[in-house]
């Protein structure tokens, strides 16, 4: 009789926070995984909890203590990582039965933790992984993470000191890692750091041996090299510096998707000047203009702060007159958070926070407009469009246009009596819709 192969432990994962974040959580699945670990899909049926937090903002901190009572109170064994856990004394005074504390990108120490805790069954029958590695996006799309930690010093945020300075990874490590998520049938890659244009700087743009070639590490050359791999490759958290223009050539060369994932966070010059960031917004409005007379197609998704401190009514408006100006097709807006460790908490003039409610309504107000007109644009369109898989909500299969990143932009419902499977990339006809919910047929 054959013996049947041991069922390693169960590990259940939770994860908060950004896609970095995501990525740090797949990779420890991957290994965990590899070394005959299962996963669990609930608390009751896992052994031990990872919980991955989030620490950006204070509303996150908050959310991550939630999830690790949960935890605790469902499971009982837990482990914490992420960026919360540079906060170990904050973590354990909350809920003290936690097991170890690790912070963010800190793989071998989460690892080692679940081994102290629940040791491992090696048995190569089960230490299986897919190609590509676990992830915990759909198998269609995947984040791609080439760098770690950032190099500038916004005055709302305290990244650097949560996950460190910029640490760029080699160029063939990331395009080996790409190439192996094609070949597991990945057909949208979304490039993420925190400053995905400063690329390769912390290495001085360092060569590495990729199959028959040096690569450099740098924006431009990786995302030539990623548009030869034949599928969607969208950028996200990319800053505007001047090399930008030679990738928007990329993306109108249709090597690149013709979108770009860029942090404004502000328009007003007093307001940037504050957050530390670039403060010359004549000259941000030409370089929007010059990469839309590269690349007409090309859709731009920003991300800004209402309500920081020294804010005025003024500042407000030309952050209302910069969306429109600059034809901004998707915005995300946050409020305010005077998030402990900031040097923005020692700014004078902080907001009242039914300000920052009412400017943040209004913000919502005038991107909903804009958004409504341009989803008017598209209809009568046909526009290529991968499928995201059915909607049972919709009764309709929800997919996304070149213009739309998963979870945070819009979204097509497409009605087929034919099935259409799960990554499909085909072309739909826009018939209605409002906003970023839009409706197609098949073309």
């Amino acid at each position: 009789m054959t013996k049947a192969p041991t069922i390693g432990p169960r590990i259940g994962v939770v994860s908060l926070g950004c896609p970095k974040a995501l990525v740090d959580s797949e990779r420890i699945i991957t290994r965990l995984r590899s070394e005959g670990y299962q996963l669990s899909s609930s608390y009751e049926g896992a052994d031990l909890v990872v919980v991955n937090t989030c620490g950006f903002l204070d509303s996150a901190k908050a959310e991550s203590l939630d999830a690790i009572g949960e935890a605790i109170s469902e499971n009982g064994k837990v482990i914490v990582t992420g960026c919360l856990g540079k906060e170990e004394s904050l973590i354990r005074d909350t809920h003290p039965k936690v097991l170890e504390v690790t912070g963010p990108h800190q793989y071998e120490a989460v690892v080692g933790a679940v081994h102290t805790h629940l040791p491992q069954l090696h048995d190569p029958k089960i230490d299986l992984v897919p190609e590509g590695g676990f992830r915990l996006t759909p198998r269609h799309y995947a984040y791609l993470k080439i760098s770690e930690g950032c190099n500038n010093r916004c005055s709302f945020c305290i990244i650097p000191s949560i996950r460190g300075d910029l640490v760029s990874r080699p160029a063939n490590a990331v395009l080996k890692e790409a190439e192996s998520l094609v070949k597991a049938g990945v057909k949208e890659l979304l490039v993420i750091s925190q400053d995905t244009s400063a690329y390769g700087v912390d290495v001085k743009y360092a060569e590495s041996k990729w199959k028959d070639r040096m690569v450099r590490a740098k924006f431009f050359d990786l995302c030539k090299e990623l548009g030869d791999l034949g599928v969607w490759t969208r950028l996200h958290y990319v800053y505007p510096y001047p090399h930008v223009d030679d990738v928007v050539g990329l993306m109108a060369e249709g090597k690149i998707l013709p979108y770009l994932d860029i942090p404004f966070q502000h328009a007003s010059p007093t307001v940037l000047k504050a957050m530390r960031r670039p403060a010359n917004q004549d000259k941000v409005l030409d370089r929007i203009k010059t990469w839309r007379g590269i690349c007409p197609d090309l859709t731009i998704r920003s991300s800004f702060i209402v309500g920081f401190p020294g804010e005025t009514e003024d500042d407000f408006e030309t952050l209302l007159d910069f969306i429109e100006e600059a034809g901004i097709d998707r915005a995300g807006v946050f409020k305010y958070e005077n998030v402990e460790g900031a040097p923005s908490r020692d700014l004078p003039d902080h907001v009242d926070q039914d300000d920052i409610n009412e400017r943040y309504d209004r913000f919502m107000e005038v991107q909903t407009t804009l958004a409504h007109a341009r989803g008017q644009q598209m209809i009568g369109k046909t526009v290529d469009v991968i499928n995201d898989g059915w909607d049972e909500d919709a009764e309709a299969y929800a997919c996304r246009t070149k213009a739309d990143a998963p979870e945070i932009d819009g979204v097509v419902y497409v009605d087929s009596e034919d099935e259409i499977a799960d990554g499909a990339i085909f072309k739909v006809e826009i018939v209605g819709g409002e906003g970023h919910e839009l409706v197609g047929t098949p073309a």
